[in-house]
């Protein structure tokens, strides 16, 4: 992936554009994959990405559009930014460890970034759900988790595994792009596509055309996933 790691840039992005006036990380119970992005991702993942045929893991297969995966290190983050039988306290991830590390490791993410959009999405709460239908840990919509191969959108193990693959499939949509691929994971591909948003810089430079849920999204995964990886 070709993620940007200027710290300077990204710095910058999350001190004077993405949080000003932000709140303290919560979980915003609309955020996610909701209701402005699930058509599109369904015809996306659907008609465009994904081959119909079960993958030796019983979910549909990414032939041809899901290369080796590449492990993003944590120092390629921006500066500032199983099976889940027993569901923790919500605000913690310790349970969720080892089905971070198996996601991050197939679909080629940072394992902290995935933290991060969780902690954003649900607090670590596998039942959350939010008004618009979201599920999960990963919040997932309906249309979306059948995309993505998974029928129990509150079982860790699905979610976490579902929530990922989108990621994946939207870094690398948007060639690495992290904050692009962050404000499609929450306003929807369609949304972004149509503002013709297909890079950071992109999203620094218009930022106020996305929606002010969103603006304020992308910065805060941002700084969780910064969290988690000085964590680790």
């Amino acid at each position: 992936m070709n993620v940007s790691t200027d710290p300077r840039i990204m710095k910058q992005l999350l001190l004077s554009q993405w949080m000003t006036g932000a709140n303290s990380l919560e979980t915003s119970q609309t955020s996610g994959i909701d209701g402005n992005q699930s058509g599109d991702l369904f015809q996306i993942l659907l008609s465009q990405m994904m081959d119909t045929s079960p993958s030796a893991d019983g979910l549909p297969s990414m032939a041809g559009v899901m290369p080796e995966p590449t492990v993003t290190s944590p120092s390629s983050l921006p500066a500032l930014a199983g099976n889940g039988q027993l569901i923790p306290d919500v605000g913690t991830s310790s349970a969720y460890d080892g089905l971070i590390s198996a996601a991050a490791s197939k679909y080629g993410l940072d394992p902290a970034l995935i933290k991060g959009v969780m902690q954003t999405e649900s607090s670590f709460d596998a039942r959350s759900l939010s008004p618009s239908g979201a599920k999960g840990l990963m919040q997932l919509m309906d249309d979306t988790a059948r995309g993505l191969g998974v029928t129990d959108s509150f079982d860790p193990a699905q979610n976490i595994d579902g929530g990922s693959r989108f990621l994946s499939y939207l870094l690398r949509k948007y060639n690495g792009q992290v904050s692009s691929a962050l404000a499609a994971y929450n306003a929807g591909p369609g949304t972004v596509d149509r503002l013709g948003l297909t890079t950071d810089e992109q999203i620094r430079a218009r930022l106020g055309e996305l929606p002010g849920e969103t603006q304020q999204y992308i910065g805060r995964v941002l700084e969780a996933a910064h969290r988690w990886s000085s964590q680790g």
